[in-house]
């Protein structure tokens, strides 16, 4: 079986690189390249290194939002797109990921028992007459997945063809990235269900620590390096609403401001359209409602030692309401102006 490679860059949307915007240097890149499928999708929050703060809360930094770019595609072709971008790349951070990819309606065989599965969709796209996000998301709640986010891209490629969002367009092509967590043979009963609305769901390997509050096992202790010394790194990912709170903030931005003034490695929120978490049916923004209600995703990347160190803040704040979940990553390069560290070498670890 081919095998796939995730690759994900964390930069704030208004680096450049040389007299140019850096985002849109990649996706011209992702274009050139025909990569098979890209997105990229505007965060909300994030801070990194420097310990700098990026939301849209700040008038005066709401221009420059963090934003995640990924691509999709065989291996040899993301380890190569892998060197271009980082030659690109000063001040950011860049991971690649192993995936499987969910062919003629069947698993791979390798599929772990939990399972995060990424379905690439259009904003045009329809099923059963509705949006094809909003009927995906209903399949999987009724399969009795864990949760579900759909993500709206704001530019990306799809079969090689470039899609981006512009005013006064109906924007009806650009990506729109729908992620699940289920168990094994919820994701198999999904996979046939769904083929037509697409015919290769990226498959994953995922930990799930925390359900409704409930602390399920904490993220596995992972080494340093792997056995050649190749640099490892975690990501945990936490799913709440936007509106759920704990202590009367907001579960993504109290995991911000925990994490930043606990000296975390970083974290990047992204904002969902529509989805669920836990047994709550799917939902969205709605009209005339003075709060959003939409899933939104904190995702946290660290040494396994920083994730371990700060899990009992994920844990605290998400006490009453959140799905958290951790992955391993083979792969992560930090650039920070003449600071680098890691690097794009896949490593192996059993666990």
């Amino acid at each position: 079986m081919t095998e796939i490679h995730k690759l994900s860059a964390y930069l704030a949307e208004r680096e450049r690189h040389g007299c140019r915007f850096l985002t849109e240097e990649i996706l011209e890149l992702f274009e050139r390249r025909r990569v098979a499928a890209s997105v990229a999708l505007r965060g909300i929050t994030s801070f990194g290194p420097r310990n700098v703060i990026r939301t849209d809360e700040l008038l005066s930094s709401s221009e420059d939002l963090p934003v995640v770019l990924t691509a999709v595609d065989e291996a040899a072709t993301i380890a190569a797109l892998a060197g271009e971008v980082a030659d690109r790349v000063t001040r950011g951070l860049l991971t690649v990921e192993r995936a499987r990819v969910a062919t003629n309606g069947e698993l791979p065989a390798t599929a772990a028992e939990t399972v995060l599965m990424t379905l690439l969709l259009t904003r045009r796209q329809r099923a059963d007459g509705v949006p094809a996000h909003i009927a995906a998301t209903s399949v999987l709640h009724r399969l009795g997945f864990m949760g579900a986010v759909c993500f709206l891209g704001v530019d990306g490629t799809i079969a090689g063809t470039r899609h981006r969002a512009r005013f006064f367009s109906a924007n009806t092509d650009v990506p729109m990235l729908v992620t699940a967590i289920g168990s094994r043979s919820q994701v198999g009963d999904a996979v046939a269900e769904l083929r037509g609305l697409t015919d290769r769901p990226l498959i994953e390997r995922v930990q799930v620590c925390k359900r409704d509050g409930r602390l399920l096992a904490r993220p596995h202790a992972l080494p340093g390096t792997d056995a050649d010394g190749l640099e490892l790194r975690q990501k945990l990912v936490v799913y709440s609403d936007e509106d759920a709170r704990h202590d009367g903030v907001p579960i993504h931005r109290a995991l911000v401001a925990r994490l930043r003034s606990a000296g975390a490695a970083g974290a990047t929120v992204l904002r969902g359209v529509w989805g669920f978490v836990g047994d709550q049916p799917p939902h969205g923004d709605r009209l005339l409602r003075l709060t959003r209600r939409v899933p939104v995703a904190t995702v946290i990347i660290d040494t396994p030692a920083g994730i371990a160190e700060h899990f009992g803040i994920v844990d605290a704040v998400t006490a009453e309401h959140g799905l958290v979940t951790s992955e391993m990553l083979p792969a992560a390069l930090l650039r920070d102006g003449t600071h680098c560290r890691g690097g794009l070498s896949l490593g192996r670890h059993r666990y």
